[in-house]
């Protein structure tokens, strides 16, 4: 296994805010670039005003996303931060940002000007809409990437209220689509010399999670549909069903374990009900066999269950919370959440890579750096001198 990161030797510039920008960052930095986070002097990212409670001033969305990066303050709406950003860039193989579309252009830093100076860089921009159309210059955030792109739509039950999605995955989605546009780039640049802008939105990110739920409404002109416990597009065993002490999701009982699945669960009539045969049902059929077996599901465990039904090779998952998944081995074993050394001494348990490279893995840091914590250090680097560094400050830059 080497000691090297997939990415070593990649200079990443995060100029961005919140989720959509920093995870995709995050990622690069995981993979062993050296990400450089651009921060508002006396701010920093807005995810540093996030803290947990009134009481506990923790970020999550500040930590969770900048660990493993090094973090400078310039101000890049003033001239002396404008250049002091572009010599930073000069430096770069890739920038990124989620400011509002035109941002980065009013202040003299969009692509054009970017690429003149460093054309192999690769420039990632991210946003609500997209960069085209009505709504391009239209501010957001994750909410709006959910209720736009049609997620929204698909929660619940008929008849009851519509609920967002309890994480912010419009912000994830589009961080990961950014991910892959940034080392497509970069793979391309290794055969053209050249870089290339790349552009992800929260918008187009929820349409293609939906792709399939999509083509279905463009092959039919029917709109799916709400989950219903389930899923629109699958009107078979497949939802969640309550139990004595939480919930189980029921990944479809395939026709040769449907006797022992009806059997175990204490209804071995049903193996033999017309309504609920061959693979596929009707929806109607579908919410009535939910309503039989939830009369038989309360009466084990979930745990009891998951034993019982893979015991007879049914497809099935305990619908666990954060604290009930954190235990699971296989999250712990995988490293999806894992511990690390913390800079201040002891380790610190943080989310890990959900991508595995067998000779150069991911290896996520423990701790996002404090704002402005390696001003001086990165502008030295840049040839900087201290009394520049002084200048840059009394001119509010930095």
């Amino acid at each position: 296994m080497s000691e090297m990161g997939a990415l070593e030797g990649v200079r990443v510039v995060d100029a961005g805010l919140l989720v959509q920008g920093p995870q995709a960052a995050l990622m690069l930095a995981d993979f062993g670039a050296d990400v450089i986070k651009v921060e508002l002097p006396g701010f920093g990212d807005q995810a540093r005003w996030i803290p947990l409670s009134a009481n506990d001033l923790r970020t999550p969305y500040y930590e969770a996303c900048n660990r493993g990066k090094r973090s400078v303050t310039i101000d890049l709406r003033v001239p002396e931060g404008r250049e002091a950003f572009l010599d930073l860039v000069d430096t770069a193989d890739v920038v990124i940002s989620n400011f509002k579309p035109g941002t980065l252009d009013d202040w003299g830093l969009g692509y054009d000007v970017v690429a003149e100076r460093n054309p192999r860089v690769v420039y990632a921009t991210g946003s609500t809409f997209g960069p085209e159309g009505p709504d391009a210059t239209l501010e957001g955030a994750d909410l709006a990437g959910q209720a736009a792109g049609g997620l929204i739509s698909t929660t619940g039950i008929d008849g009851g209220p519509l609920t967002p999605v309890g994480v912010t995955i419009a912000d994830h989605t589009a961080s990961q689509n950014m991910v892959a546009g940034i080392l497509a780039a970069l793979l391309a640049r290794e055969r053209t010399g050249q870089g290339q802008q790349v552009d992800v939105s929260l918008l187009g990110g929820q349409v293609y999670a939906q792709a399939s739920e999509y083509t279905a409404f463009l092959m039919t002109g029917q709109v799916p549909g709400r989950a219903n416990r389930g899923h629109p597009l699958l009107p078979m065993a497949y939802g969640i069903l309550p139990t004595a002490d939480g919930y189980l999701a029921l990944v479809g009982v395939l026709p040769d374990r449907r006797e022992a699945f009806y059997s175990a669960v204490g209804c071995p009539e049903l193996a033999e009900d017309p309504r609920f045969q061959g693979m596929m049902f009707t929806t109607e059929a579908r919410l009535e066999l939910f309503e039989l077996l939830a009369e038989y599901f309360p009466r084990a465990t979930t745990d009891q269950w998951v034993e019982r039904l893979r015991a007879i090779g049914v497809r099935c998952a305990p619908v666990d919370d954060y604290a009930r998944a954190s235990e699971n081995p296989q999250v712990t074993i995988n490293g999806y959440l894992t511990e690390v050394d913390h800079p201040a001494g002891g380790t610190a348990r943080v989310v890990g890579s959900p991508i595995r490279l067998s000779d150069t893995p991911a290896r996520p840091s423990a701790a996002a750096p404090e704002l402005g914590q390696h001003t001086e250090e990165v502008l030295l680097e840049l040839g900087y001198d201290w009394d520049r560094i002084a200048a840059l400050r009394e001119a509010g830059a930095i």
